[in-house]
């Protein structure tokens, strides 16, 4: 099956540029993965979705990359005839939010500086602009279904056994990254702060941080209320041990370079010679360009 791959895809759990290129619709398959009665994760073409049936409608947490919106759309459609009730976004990433702009006219929810990263949608760290420069999918779309609710720290929709709990714990992949929870269903989806088991993609640009992603995600370990099933960005689903193994690898990953700037190590060395720690298992080796961006950024921070 031929396939055209949206933009530069540099490791698992990457962010996925908006670059318009044709597309095959075959090939554009958006996989289902059923987790309750009223609950799917619908992979491919971008981050993760989830989809969640309530009685109202349909609530949809991030959209795909430019083009999967529609696809995505066909496929709720064969678990549900209900109506598209809200969307949330995760975080400000092309990959998770350019197919809001194909779904009809909805509530777009956002933690309050991923609305602001969408006003530019600048690109991310470590990511080279596609040719032709960089593009703004919501100018283009004239504003459609950019977020026109946020919160600060929290916030909840609905109630009883459809109550949505919407959290942010701090920097990290951004400086947005909400946390949806489902506690009824008892889980949690993370957008691409826990894309999967392999080095984030820092984005300082909108953002993110090296030193806090570790805390962060240890912060939110911490308030996991009772969830027991985590969807990652781009990965399989996880559980909350998987989730402090990853707030540890990420401390560890900052002290280590900390340690190495301050004893006067280049990030270029650092690059070359950095592995991902043995007891690490099923970490997917990095690629270089994330490497040393990454390493980079907290350089940077580390004053």
């Amino acid at each position: 099956m031929r396939r055209i791959v949206l933009g530069a895809l540099i490791a698992a759990g990457a962010v996925t540029m908006t670059v318009r290129a044709a597309q095959q619709p075959a090939a554009m398959v958006v996989e289902v993965e059923k987790l309750r009665d009223n609950f799917y994760v619908m992979r491919g073409g971008g981050g993760n979705s989830g989809v969640f049936l309530t009685a109202a409608g349909v609530v949809v947490v991030d959209t795909k990359n430019p083009g999967w919106g529609k696809p995505l759309l066909d496929k709720i459609r064969t678990v549900t005839d209900k109506p598209i009730k809200m969307i949330v976004n995760t975080h400000t990433h092309g990959d998770h939010v350019s197919g809001n702009v194909e779904f009809p006219t909805v509530e777009v929810v956002t933690q309050e500086n991923t609305a602001k990263n969408m006003e530019t949608m600048k690109t991310p760290s470590g990511i080279a602009p596609p040719a032709g420069g960089a593009t703004n999918i919501f100018k283009e779309n004239s504003g459609r279904n950019m977020p026109k609710k946020t919160f600060k720290d929290k916030m909840t929709i609905g109630s009883g056994d459809e109550r949505i709990e919407l959290r942010y714990f701090g920097r990290g992949h951004t400086n947005g990254d909400a946390w949806v929870f489902f506690p009824a269903l008892r889980i949690v989806q993370t957008g691409d702060i826990f894309s999967g088991k392999n080095i984030p993609l820092l984005d300082a640009v909108n953002g993110g941080s090296g030193l806090e992603i570790g805390k962060t995600l240890e912060k939110a370990y911490k308030n996991l209320n009772g969830a027991d099933t985590v969807i990652t960005g781009h990965n399989p689903n996880m559980k909350p041990a998987d989730l402090m193994e990853y707030a540890a690898f990420n401390q560890e990953f900052a002290a280590t370079m900390q340690a190495a700037k301050k004893a006067g190590r280049t990030v270029d060395e650092m690059a070359a010679s950095w592995k991902i720690p043995a007891k690490y298992q099923g970490y997917a080796p990095p690629a270089d360009v994330r490497l040393k961006s990454n390493i980079q950024v907290v350089f940077d921070e580390t004053k």
